[in-house]
């Protein structure tokens, strides 16, 4: 944690042309496993179909509002031990690849339970397991991405039809993220850090709010 590099949305962590299809995400998803020190090698990326997205694509219109799972984490433990690597895949939702922000925060989750999961370092049975995931991906230098995907608004239109969605992406709210990303910056003594400023308004908000409280309660 104290040794993290904190990775920005910026051209700097992610110069590959991004231009949606599954080639540009095997980029982004092996750019994601260095950052998070993941052997890329070592984990299969897969994309499955998202009904909701086709559904939208039929209606006129569409107001509604979703969560659940994003990603998949699979891991085939029948093999010998020193071939358990290789039987880890990571999949994600087709309708993902449009958001590349929220696209390398479900990576990140996901490469999170290879790390844990697959590392064999907790037990999936756990019941805060996943939410211990999300905080995972903080503590790694990922914490831009996993609290501004927590919750997603989008609104659109064209000649066809218009629409608005609210995502909410994750297992943890952006209280708690705000909290985490604050810690996270204490513990570093990171009075300023420069990449708050990329937090989204409510987390920075969260953040803000938690900052002051340590700094009283420390």
């Amino acid at each position: 944690m104290l040794d993290a590099e904190v990775i920005l949305p910026s051209v700097e962590y992610f110069p590959d042309n991004y231009d949606r299809t599954p080639a540009s995400a095997e980029a982004l998803f092996r750019r994601v496993c260095s950052y998070m020190k993941v052997t890329p090698e070592a984990v299969e990326l897969e994309i499955f179909a998202d009904e909701i997205k086709e559904l939208q694509n039929l209606l006129p219109s569409w107001r509604g509002a979703s969560g659940g799972c994003a990603g998949l984490y699979t891991h085939d433990p029948s093999g010998a031990e020193e071939q358990q690597h290789r039987n880890m895949v990571v999949a994600v939702k087709s309708s993902q690849l449009e958001d590349p922000l929220a696209l390398v925060a479900t990576i990140a989750h996901e490469l999170g339970h290879v790390i844990l999961l697959g590392g064999k370092l907790l037990d999936p049975k756990l019941s805060d397991h996943e939410p211990l995931t999300d905080l995972l991906t903080v503590y790694l230098g990922l914490g831009i991405f996993t609290p501004n995907s927590a919750a997603r608004f989008r609104q659109y239109q064209d000649e066809r039809k218009a629409g608005w969605s609210m995502h909410r992406l994750g297992y943890l709210p952006e209280e708690v993220f705000g909290y985490a990303m604050a810690r996270f910056a204490a513990e570093r003594n990171e009075p300023k850090p420069a990449w708050a400023q990329h937090l989204s308004a409510n987390v920075r908000a969260y953040y803000k709010r938690s900052r002051a409280w340590l700094e009283q309660n420390s």
